[in-house]
């Protein structure tokens, strides 16, 4: 093994292959759908029938438990689009590239759910469905970011050239990542500070942020879930040529 590859575990070198890839993701999906269906119908039902109403908010602050999942999820699928895209550019792994590609449309689909149901908590909190408040308008232009990734991949007829592009353009959105996380912090904002961290106790009580906490392992199932499914897609669309596609096809 060369010195270049020694420190690499072996598992990222495996899933540069297309077919390796394909069949490790197939034996993921069932475990990752039952804990996302069980995980999200019991948020739900707690979130809505068991969790207190917030004292200075009512029942309106419920929305807090699609907003707050889809926004958390919303940086980490950016994230992960980006890791994915220098992947792809630093060691040509096409693999990464279709992972890269797959995360957009999602990514996009989850920020419009948490600009949505952000305007729609906005309304009863701040008497407006929109300000242009620092954390509103850099979640706006991360949706942004995530059409300019989707519209290259549409606009670029070469796949290697089209993920290249998309990978820089991944790269260079980065940067807003911080700022959405931090601009509570760094300007004098509408918006509410995090609702929880990893690093501190949670200011609210047990009762409403462990069904909080519920909905976003749910969340971040389905999304491995709708990952899966669509990198495997591209994965067969690409090999379509490819031997072991054409014997998969015939078994089925």
């Amino acid at each position: 093994m060369s010195e270049k590859k020694k420190w690499m575990p072996r598992w990222f070198y495996q899933l540069a292959s297309p077919r390796w890839s394909y069949d490790i993701m197939g034996k993921l999906l069932p475990g990752f759908a039952i804990v996302a269906a069980l995980s999200l119908i019991s948020g739900v039902i707690w979130a809505l029938g068991f969790a207190p109403e917030d004292y200075q908010q009512g029942n309106s602050f419920r929305i807090i438990y699609i907003h707050v999942p889809s926004a958390i999820l919303a940086q980490s699928c950016y994230m992960l689009m980006a890791i994915a895209g220098a992947i792809g550019l630093i060691w040509k792994m096409k693999v990464a590239d279709m992972v890269a590609k797959s995360c957009a449309p999602i990514g996009a689909s989850i920020a419009i759910l948490a600009l949505a149901t952000g305007a729609i908590w906005g309304k009863p909190t701040w008497g407006s469905w929109w300000v242009w408040d620092a954390r509103l308008t850099s979640m706006l232009i991360l949706l942004f970011l995530y059409l300019g990734v989707i519209a290259l991949h549409s606009a670029i007829e070469s796949e290697a050239t089209a993920a290249q592009s998309a990978a820089v353009l991944s790269l260079v959105g980065l940067v807003n990542i911080p700022i959405i996380k931090y601009s509570v912090d760094w300007w004098n904002t509408l918006h509410q500070p995090a609702t929880f961290t990893l690093t501190e106790r949670p200011a609210m009580p047990v009762e409403m942020w462990l069904p909080l906490l519920i909905m976003v392992i749910g969340f971040y199932c389905f999304f491995a879930v709708s990952l899966m499914m669509r990198t495997r897609n591209e994965i067969l669309y690409r090999e379509r040529r490819a031997s072991w596609v054409r014997e998969l096809v015939e078994k089925q």
